[in-house]
């Protein structure tokens, strides 16, 4: 007997042991909405699953007796459950509260299982849709400002914002972190023409999340993301229907309507979903420059759920367009923004006269452009794949086709045009002009003896009047892009595989002409003609000329390893890259095209019709390792390590006298980071240390050439950084939060092939100190908020020349919700307020004169965008 009953209770033992317990569920929002994406496990264990669709999960567990569930989702509390797990089926039903713990929200981007923040080796900030849609979207500056370790330039407008990533050098325009798409980086070759990412793209309602993995790990998953990857994700249709209309305006004649819809398509049992979003806006502009605006963009997906996987047609297309605002000449002494001929305040010395200006060429009239500004038209196609073949081998692949018709057209920052005055043998180049000059200063600067000013009406102009000769950029940049991106997901015990590979072609133009024309001192001025001189206007046609077409071909392996243990996260990796290029770029020079008799405009510069043609290509990998350690539920130590690589602009690549290309190499970057993660009821916050040192960089600059064109500098340069970084969010009463950041970066540059006496110089337009504060209200009725970003002290360039001071922007928001019917639809009448205090600190110098830069009568600067006031309603039904 005795041996029957420890047979007995043998076999008892080792079926428990095996017993598989299978869990499912529901998974919604407090207002009955089906959650897809959430994230919900057994905690301490690898057994887990993400919701459909309908927010259903399903998933078994070998795992007994009593465990506890718990489910995450960015933007809400993290539910948490005990269940008794006995072999028996077990359905538990979950209702998500917004708000929560932001250590607890899901990670998406940079990583192939669903983990929490708290349990990722990498430092990740994460805004939800409710985040993103009260914060104000004039421009990628003016959300990404806020997000720790990025300095964000936004006072050129909506577009083309510079953003630089802690540790790294002022390449702007997202050159080390580009911006993604639903995974997909909006470019896969950064410098084929030079435009900024977010040229091609706008937020709109159907964003549901923004994520910003900082470090180099991030190189692994993100083409080109040497600094780390901001990602954004398009909202997807659920079973449950959803449609927002938002309706704006604010000062400066700005007219804005938004809408999102989504849902089922086929009736409530279809598998079929769509989500469809989009604006039209008119502006007059941040800055009144008599150049107004307007456009739209379209953008959607169809998703439909196969029994093992989806299938995803998504797509943009935008027609829109806005101007762009570049540093001009402020008070030298205070960089206040100066007093005009007529005693008003000048805001911008950009002007509509400019867009009446055209001239002959070799192939026929050329009209300038300006009046529209950065154009971009076209858009994409994605196809997203996601097939399981077993529960442990996933297949995920995006294949994306890309074009776009654009152009960039800007005003600079004045005429680059030497003074004749200061040529002499041992400097025959001369010094530039003064960029705000009298009328017998301009004559002397040009070696003309005698001239009148009028204005183009006949008027002479006053005797004291000032003068102010600038140029206009006008740009055609088309490009069109096929990318692939495959990936196989192999989980393993504790380890989840991932075997990728990226593809993409990518092909664009580059077409540049310069022309210089003189206007007055004035706010929004008319054009000067100059007897003897100029034409309407115009002093110099074709000042630049630049031609070049430039394709890219790049393919990507990578191999990732993350392995899940008791308290241990773990995680490696390897990419191998090769990028090719093929650059051809047309010759310039001089024709007559006039008989006016005006020695400077009896002739054009053009482009010869000789074309210069070379290859490149590089071959470079990365590795990257990370730990976590869970010393408790609330306190995790991580680090991680990075070798990776940067591959340079292929704008920049220059030809011998031979017509060789020269050397194309990669820039080498090594960065780490070691820090803690804490996250408990009201407070949650991460403080960490990370260093950055990249090697041979190739440092791209453009400057003014005589005659008022640009000539392309490159110094090869090792620059190095240390710093210190914190994040944190503490719920001190119900309903308030306080939350901010503080990064602290030493940066200096060890080496430059060019300027050696720039070795232990800070990183020009890099600062020391960074800082967000917010303070949040929000208990469903009524919500607001307060932001102030600090941007500490930095030098405008390499050699260190003129600093510049700190500056502040504050910006706020509120807004009152209110229900209009009896199926929860709701009403919100909101208001926001950018730059509250009208801060007039100055975001950066004149690239166009870097380090020759000087602070004399006026300073050539860019200052923050004055005060705008938004008011909107947003309809939720």
């Amino acid at each position: 007997m005795k041996k029957i009953i420890f047979t007995l209770l043998c076999l008892f033992s080792i079926s428990a042991m095996l017993a598989q317990t299978e869990i499912t569920g529901t998974v919604k929002d407090n207002s009955g909405v089906p959650v897809l994406g959430a994230n919900v496990l057994i905690i301490g264990s690898t057994s887990g699953a993400t919701t459909d669709f309908d927010g259903n999960f399903n998933f078994t567990s070998d795992l007994t007796g009593d465990q506890k569930i718990q489910v995450s989702y960015l933007g809400y509390s993290t539910f948490q459950k005990t269940i008794l797990l006995t072999g028996a089926k077990i359905t538990v039903q979950v209702v998500l509260q917004e708000g929560g713990n932001t250590l607890d929200e899901v990670v998406l981007t940079a990583t192939s299982s669903t983990r929490s923040q708290k349990e990722t080796p990498l430092s990740i900030t994460s805004f939800g849709a409710k985040e993103l849609s009260r914060t104000n979207t004039s421009s990628q500056a003016d959300i990404l400002m806020s997000v720790p370790g990025i300095t964000a330039e936004g006072g050129g407008g909506e577009v083309a914002s510079n953003i630089f990533v802690r540790g790294m050098p002022s390449g702007g325009q997202y050159q080390f972190n580009p911006l993604q798409i639903d995974g997909m980086p909006v470019l896969s070759t950064f410098g084929l023409n030079s435009s900024a990412h977010d040229v091609y793209f706008r937020n709109d309602l159907g964003i549901k999340s923004l994520e910003f993995v900082r470090g180099g790990s991030s190189i692994l998953y993100g083409v080109g993301s040497v600094a780390g990857i901001i990602n954004y994700t398009s909202v997807t249709g659920s079973a449950q229907q959803k449609n927002i209309i938002r309706t704006e305006v604010a000062s400066n004649s700005r007219y804005k309507g938004e809408f999102l819809t989504s849902g089922p398509l086929g009736g409530e049992n279809s598998n079929t979903f769509y989500a469809l979003s989009g604006f039209y806006r008119y502006d007059d502009g941040p800055v009144k420059s008599g150049l107004p605006t307007e456009g739209f963009q379209l953008r959607g997906n169809i998703k439909q759920v196969t029994k093992n996987g989806s299938i995803t047609f998504s797509g943009q297309f935008i027609d829109d367009n806005v101007q762009f605002f570049l540093p001009y000449p402020l008070k030298g002494g205070t960089r206040d923004r100066p007093n005009g001929n007529d005693g008003e305040k000048i805001y911008t010395l950009q002007t509509s006269a400019a867009s009446d200006i055209s001239y002959k060429t070799p192939n026929g009239v050329y009209s300038s452009p300006i009046e529209d500004g950065v154009v971009t038209k076209g858009g994409y196609f994605l196809t997203n794949f996601k097939h399981n073949f077993t529960d442990d081998l996933k297949l995920d692949a995006k294949l994306r086709y890309s074009k776009y018709k654009h152009q960039f057209n800007l005003f600079l920052d004045g005429s680059g045009v030497i003074d004749e005055r200061t040529k002499t043998l041992e400097n025959p180049n001369g010094t530039p002009a003064a960029v705000v000059e009298t009328q017998s200063e301009y004559l002397a600067a040009r070696g003309l003896a005698l001239g009148t000013f009028t204005s183009l009406n006949g008027q002479a102009l006053p005797a004291d009047a000032l003068l102010f000769e600038n140029r206009i950029l006008d740009r055609n940049r088309p490009l069109q892009e096929l990318v692939a991106d495959i990936k196989m997901t192999k989980t393993s015990n504790q380890h989840t595989f991932t075997l990728g590979t990226f593809m993409s072609r990518s092909e664009a133009g580059d077409f540049n002409v310069t022309t210089n024309y003189l206007s007055e001192y004035n706010n929004n001025p008319g054009l000067v003609e100059v007897s003897g001189y100029s034409i309407n206007g115009v002093t110099n046609r074709g000042t630049g000329y630049g031609n070049k077409n430039i394709s890219s071909n790049k393919i990507a392996l990578f191999l990732t390893d993350e392995i899940k243990l008791d308290r241990w996260n773990l995680d490696f990796g390897v990419r191998y890259e090769k990028a090719s290029g093929d650059i051809e770029s047309e010759g310039s020079q001089s024709y007559l095209v006039d008989d006016t008799g005006i020695a400077n405009l009896d002739n054009v510069r053009w482009g010869n019709g000789k074309w210069t043609r070379g290859h490149v290509s590089a071959d470079d990998f990365a590795v990257a390792v990370a730990a976590l350690y869970k010393m408790s539920d609330a306190l995790s130590l991580y680090g991680n390590f990075s070798r990776g690589y940067f591959f340079p602009e292929l704008r920049s690549v220059k030809f011998d006298g031979l017509g060789n290309p020269n050397e194309y190499d990669t820039e080498k970057i090594n960065q780490f980071e070691a820090g803690v993660k804490y996250g408990q009821g009201s407070f949650s916050g991460t403080a960490a240390l990370y260093g950055v040192a990249l090697k041979d960089r190739r440092n791209v600059t453009f400057i003014n050439a005589p005659g008022g064109g640009f000539v392309e500098e490159v110094d090869i340069q090792d620059t190095k950084t240390v710093g210190l970084e914190t994040t944190w969010k503490y719920k001190f009463i119900e309903n308030f939060a306080f939350q901010g950041s503080f990064t602290y970066q030493a940066h200096e540059i060890a080496k430059s092939e060019s300027n050696p006496a720039f070795e232990g110089n800070e990183l020009g337009r890099q600062p020391k100190v960074l800082g967000t504060f917010g303070l949040d209200y929000d208990n469903s009725a009524f919500d607001a908020n307060i932001v102030y970003n600090y941007t500490g002290k930095k030098f405008t360039n390499d050699s260190n020349s003129i600093e510049l001071d700190a500056l502040s922007i504050v910006n706020m928001n509120c807004g009152y919700t209110f229900p209009v019917g009896e199926n929860g639809e709701k009403v919100r009448l909101g208001a926001q307020v950018y730059n509250l205090f009208n801060s007039e600190g100055i975001t950066e110098g004149s690239p166009r004169l870097n380090n020759s830069q000087t602070e004399e009568e006026y300073f050539v600067g860019r200052p923050i965008l004055p005060t705008r006031v938004f008011l909107n309603a947003t309809f939720n039904f």
